[in-house]
Formats: C-alpha cells, structure tokens, sequence
C-alpha cells in the first residue's frame, strides 16, 4: 500500500511540472490591434500568431525566468521577460513602426525620378527617351510628353508651368551646365548637346526643387553620369544626317575605364530630299568630339570626368518684311567647350559629393538685308562667355531614412558681347551660395524634407534666403500624397544687361500638392500648383547708332510680376496590355505676367491652356521589332506685335496686334528592328531605326514676325512638316540590343 501511495505521489509531482500553463495577451500599435505578429517564447519551440484584433494565446510546459519576443517585418521586435509558475501569463505589448528605406514614403511633390533607382516616382530611363517617338534622342524633347512642359518649337529650353525656358536649369552629376543646348538663330531651337547614353537617369523638378539648387525660377533637372562600363566596347552610328563613333575600355582590374566618341552631323541631303518650309542658305552642320574617364580608388572613392567640343554652323534666308529689302539673312558659328569632374567617397559616417565645371561658348550671328541681289546692310553679333562653377555637399545618415546634408557652391560669370561695334559690354559675375537640407523619416507613412539656401551676387551687389519644405503622407496601402513650399530667386538675364541699372533677384514662390497612387506597372499622379512671380525684369529700348531709329532692348528695372496656376494628371501603364507600355499627361496652364517688354499683364506667348500628350510602345519579340507612337495638342498660344511709341518724348511699349495661333497637333511614329536579337555567336549588336514625325503633315505655327509698321507679318513654323530619319546604330563587345527590351517594350 504504501507502495502505491509513494508511486502515485511520484506521478503527481511529475505530471505537475509538466502541467500546461496558458500565456495570452494583446498586441498593438497605437491603441489598435495588430495581426500576423509572432509571439514565441525565447529559445522554444512554442508561441502563437496574433489575429485580426491582435489577440494571442498558448500553452507551455517551460518554468521559471523566461523571455517573450514579438516580431513583425514592419515593427521594431520587441522582448518581454515573463515568470511562468502554475498560474495564468497575461501579457500585453505596444509596438513601435520598423522604419526602412523600402517601405517609406518617398517626397515627391513637383518630381518626375527617373533613373536605375528602385525609388522612381515615374520612370523615363536612357532607353525610355531613345524610343520615344518624336523625341529624336533627346532627353529634352523626352521631357515635353510630361506634364508641366509645354512644348515651343521655335526656341529652345525647357518652359515648365508657365516659365521661360531660361528660368529652368540642368545640372550634370550636381554640377551646372551652362549652354546645354547648341547655338542657333531666332526661330529655330538648339538641340541638346549632350548624348543621352551618357546619363544613367535624370531627376526632373517643375517645381519646389531642393535647396542643393538655385538660380531657377520655374523647375531643375538633375542628370546622372553612367559610372564603369561592364566591359570595353565599340559602338558605330550612320545615317543620313550624322556620322559617329566611339569606344569605352575598361581596365583589366576594373577599377577605371576610358573612352571617347566623334562624330558630325549634315542636314543638306534631307533639306535636298524634303520640302523644307526653311530655306537654309548654308545647311545646319555640326562637329563634336568628347573624352571621358572613371576611376574608383583603392579607399572607395569615385572619380569621374567628362569633357566635350561642339561647333556647329548654319545659314538662313527670308523674304524681308521691310519694302526696302528683298531678303533677310542670318549666319551662325558657334562653338563650345565643356568639362565636368566630380569626386564622391564616404568618409566614416560621412558622404562627400565634389565636382566642378568648366564651360565657353561663343556665338557668332551676321545679320544681313539683300535688294536686287545685292547686299544693303549688315549686323554682327558677337558673344562669348567663360563658366566656371565649383560645388560641394557633405552628408551624414541620421538613420535608414533621414539623413542631413548642407554645401556650398561657387558660380562665376565673364561674359563679352560686341553688337556691330557699337555696343560692348563685359558682364561679371560671382554667385556664392551656402545650402542646408535634411530629410525626415518621422515613419514609413509620414516624411519631410526641410532645407534652406542662402545667395550672393557680386553684380547685383545683393543677398537672398530661399527656405524650402516638402511633407508626404501615405494614407492609405498605394496612395500618397505630397505638398511642397518653396522660395526661389534668380538673377536677371544677362542678355539685357546693357547698361547701368539698380537690379535685382527675381523671384518666385512655389506651391504644390500631390496625389499619387503607385502599383506594380501601374502609376497615377494629380497634382496643383501655384507659382507667385516678383521682381522681374523689365525692359526698355536702348538706342546704339545715333540719330537712327535703331534700338537694343536692354534692363531698366525689377517691377514685373506675374503668376501661374493649374493642375496636371500623369498616368503610366506597363501591365493592362500585354507587351504594351503607355503614358498619357493632361496639363492645364492659366498663366499671367508682366515682365520684360510687356506693356501690361498678357497671357505669356509661350503658354498654351491645354495640352495632352500620348506615348504607347509595343515590342514584338518574334518580329525583333518595336513599335513606338507619340501624340500632342496643345491648344493654341497667344502672339502678341508689341511696338513703341513717343509718350512726352519716351518710348512706350504698346500692343499693336494680337491673337490666337492655330492649335498645336502632331503625331509621330518610330520603329526599332534588332536583326540579331537572340543570336548567341553574333559579334555585332544592331539596333535600325525608322522615325517619322508628324506623319499627318499638320501645319503647326510656333508665332508671328512682325515688320516695323506692322503692316505685314511672317509666321514661324518648323523647319519641316513631316521629318523621315533612318539609322543604323551598332555596338561591339556589349550586346545594347538587350536595353530595347528590358522591362516595358
């Protein structure tokens, strides 16, 4: 008896220690239960998951000190120590959000992303410009199917929101570019100098920029340099109009590379082949050459230099406008230079950002009048500028997704001009500038960026502070929204700077809210803005030859003013139709300013109310061929004759004549065919083009030519309606075939 007495007592104690205890609690996050959070028990197989309203509950046979951990991907783990005896275990815990660089929301108020970074608020990469058509390569006529940027044919420049396109400003790798688009003649725009393979990405602001950059009153963009190469190749390209070649090698240790590209360009077969609306006296031609090089050092840092020359060269001729001539003529030379080095390493905790650039240009403009075949007059506008620009940015991560960083940056000026010997003028100026900026990540659903800068002008003999902030709050799993203030300041142009005159910054302020919805292949962006402009620049006329009737408008004062108002929808989508990608932009511009000869506040004739752009691609993998579409309206700018005449012995400007150009329309077509797609063995990599724009031949007018009376007029159209381009473009040693199909063709 007492056997069993002993037996069952020994049984008891030992059921007793591995009795099941229950340990239940609540999990939540800002007073709200959390589901999907795992609650274990350290160092044991047992634990529970949380459900919808963040409740748990299990069992365990462990005794004693013990440790409870909660874990979820997108909070903070947390550890709770706990006794676990023979009684229940309640225990409840708040969490705290796990803030990372991939679940944050990202500002983006006023930016277009578009680069190799995983962060893209819409993406317009190298390849996306390439096979858009209309765009011819270029990464600024890419940049009119967006909304905000309003497309001017008759002058170059990137006009966003109700801007001239000298109030927007690119910037290379930080660094300014001065003269990005090629010299050219009243009517015709220059193109961009630059080639788009050499950017790996752009950054597109039309408003509310970072305080890393100034001296633009509308909008910046940011272009990223191409870092190493893969691996050394030769690249070839010839049609009609141009010629290249180039190379990139890079080093058997690949920690440098090298490379340079040549090539000219020649419009006289096409203008002989097409009927031109331009009667080009000498056809535009150009020559360019560039040399780079990339080394990244042995302590991680990273070099890079760029450096190009580019001349070109063009005549026109005109029926004159003035009853005492025939014909008008102009004549361009034009040359440029441009260097660019920058330097990036991390120092510790610490991430610097260096570079400087150098650039000259020189433009040389002779206008002349012709009667009977002979020559009656003869102008000469000669131009020339040195650029330096020097920057630097040090930045320090405060965590995953806030960081501070501030810099100075140095811009320098020299500019000569001599117009027919009767005007000289050397323009002078230093723009030292001091900015700070930090990025806030208060949590994945609310960040800030908050930033100011700081100018001087040597010339203007004045100081500025420009404060900027952007907010962005995710409300709910794809949808955000951003809002973005800022003050932005820029010098008057130089061009009308003749003569003594009390100046001083332009101005603009910046307001803009956001909508955006982001999926997989799938964006949609809304947004309103509202820009404020003070201090423009006004203009009067200038007399250069006494006791003629012959003036130069030149800068008299800073009283001009103006705004701009509107809303913009973007959308982008890569996943509805198979092998489809397409984007269509809406832009609406209400638009005023007084500013430069206006003689009151007009409708600027560089803004049009609406405009829609349309761009579709399809790649056809059996076929190797892409098809791509682009579409334009724009309803039809203002064009003002604005005169002066003699009130109480002073010119006043007035408006003679105005009016409504015809609406903008024009469709444009390219096909891309890559023969040796899919071929293993093949030593060459061709990609052939066809590209056509405005296929429907729509006659679009950019303005009006007004004669002195204002008794006749000239319009100004495109050079041509309808432009054919053919080419060959092929690579050896890198198979770029590829980059026609990655992703969305």
């Amino acid at each position: 008896m007492k056997t069993k007495l002993l037996f069952l007592f020994s049984f008891f104690l030992f059921a007793l220690n591995f009795a099941q205890t229950k340990i239940s609690g609540k999990v939540t996050f800002r007073n709200k239960g959390v589901g999907e959070v795992n609650v274990t028990l350290k160092d044991t197989y047992d634990g529970a998951t949380t459900d919808a309203n963040g409740n748990f509950s299990f069992e365990t046979s462990e005794k004693g000190s013990k440790v409870l951990t909660f874990t979820h991907p997108k909070y903070i783990d947390v550890e709770k120590p706990i006794t676990i005896e023979n009684q229940e275990v309640s225990v409840n815990a708040e969490l705290k959000e796990q803030i990372n660089e991939i679940d944050a929301v990202v500002v983006s108020a006023g930016s277009i992303e578009a680069s190799d970074r995983k962060r893209a608020t819409a993406l317009l990469t190298p390849i996306d410009i390439y096979t858009t058509a209309g765009a011819d390569g270029q990464i600024s006529s890419a940049l009119n199917y967006l909304p905000g940027v309003q497309k001017v044919g008759e002058t170059e420049g990137l006009f966003v929101r109700g801007g001239t396109g000298t109030e927007s400003r690119i910037f290379m790798d930080g660094s300014l570019i001065n003269n990005y688009f090629s010299s050219s003649v009243p009517g015709i725009a220059g193109r961009d100098r630059f080639n788009t393979s050499l950017f790996k990405g752009n950054v597109f602001s039309s408003g509310g920029y970072s305080a890393l950059y100034g001296q633009a009153l509308s909008g910046a963009l940011m272009l990223e340099s191409v870092d190493l190469p893969d691996q050394s190749s030769y690249d070839f390209g010839i049609s009609p109009i141009f010629l290249n070649a180039g190379f990139q090698k890079l080093s058997d240790s690949k920690t440098s590379s090298f490379g340079a590209t040549l090539g000219y360009s020649n419009l006289k077969l096409m203008q002989e082949a097409f009927n031109f609306n331009t009667n080009f006296s000498e056809a535009p031609s150009g020559l360019n050459g560039d040399f780079n090089f990339r080394i990244k050092t042995k302590s991680g840092g990273f070099f890079k230099y760029y450096g190009m020359y580019d001349s070109n060269r063009m005549g026109v001729t005109v029926p004159s406008l003035e009853p005492e001539n025939d014909f008008s003529s102009v004549n361009l030379k034009g040359k440029n230079t441009y260097h660019n080095l920058s330097f990036k390493q991390k120092f510790g905790k610490y991430l610097l950002n260096a570079g400087t650039s150098y650039s000259y240009n020189q433009s040389d403009l002779d206008f002349s009048t012709q009667k009977n075949d002979i020559e009656t007059g003869n102008t000469k506008l000669l131009s020339d500028g040195n650029y330096i620009n020097f920057k630097a940015v040090l930045e320090r991560k405060i965590n995953k997704i806030s960081a501070l960083r501030g810099g100075f940056e140095l811009n320098s000026t020299s500019e000569k001009l001599n117009f027919n010997d009767f005007v000289e003028k050397h323009y002078k100026d230093l723009i030292s500038a001091a900015f700070v900026e930090t990025d806030l990540g208060f949590s994945n659903q609310l960040s800030a960026k908050i930033g100011v800068r700081a100018e001087n002008s040597s010339y203007l003999g004045k100081s500025n502070i420009a404060p900027r902030v952007a907010l962005a709050y995710r409300f709910a799993k794809d949808w955000t929204t951003s809002f973005a203030y800022g003050l932005f300041y820029q010098n008057p142009e130089s061009k009308y700077i003749n003569g003594p005159a009390n100046l001083d910054f332009q101005q603009s302020q910046h307001y803009i809210f956001q909508v955006q919805r982001t999926t997989d292949g799938r964006s949609l962006r809304m947004e309103a803005f509202y820009k404020k402009y003070d201090d423009l620049l006004k203009v009067k006329n200038l007399p250069y030859v006494d006791g003629q009737n012959q003036y130069v408008q030149t800068a008299d004062n800073n009283s001009g003013y103006g705004y701009a108002k509107g809303m913009e929808l973007f959308w982008r989508d890569k996943k509805t139709f198979e092998n489809i990608d397409y984007w269509i932009s809406y832009s609406f511009l209400d638009s005023k300013r007084d500013f430069l000869n206006y003689p009151i506040s007009l409708k600027p004739n560089f803004a049009s109310e609406h405009t829609i752009s349309a761009v579709a691609k399809r790649f056809v993998p059996k076929w190797k061929t892409g098809f791509n579409f682009s579409y334009t309206y724009a309803k039809g700018r203002p064009y003002y004759d604005i005169a002066t005449q003699d009130i109480n012995g002073k010119p006043e400007y007035f408006v003679r004549k105005e009016g409504s150009l015809r609406d903008y329309n024009a469709l444009n077509f390219s096909v891309n065919y890559l023969p040796n797609l899919g071929k293993k063995d093949a030593k060459a990599f061709t990609v052939l083009v066809l590209s056509v724009s405005n296929i429907l031949g729509s006659k679009n007018v950019y303005g009006y030519n007004f004669s002195m009376d204002g008794a006749r007029s000239s319009a100004v159209v495109p050079p041509v309606n309808t432009f054919v381009f053919v080419g060959a473009f092929i690579s050896f040693g890198v198979d770029k075939t590829q980059d026609a199909i990655n992703n969305n063709l």
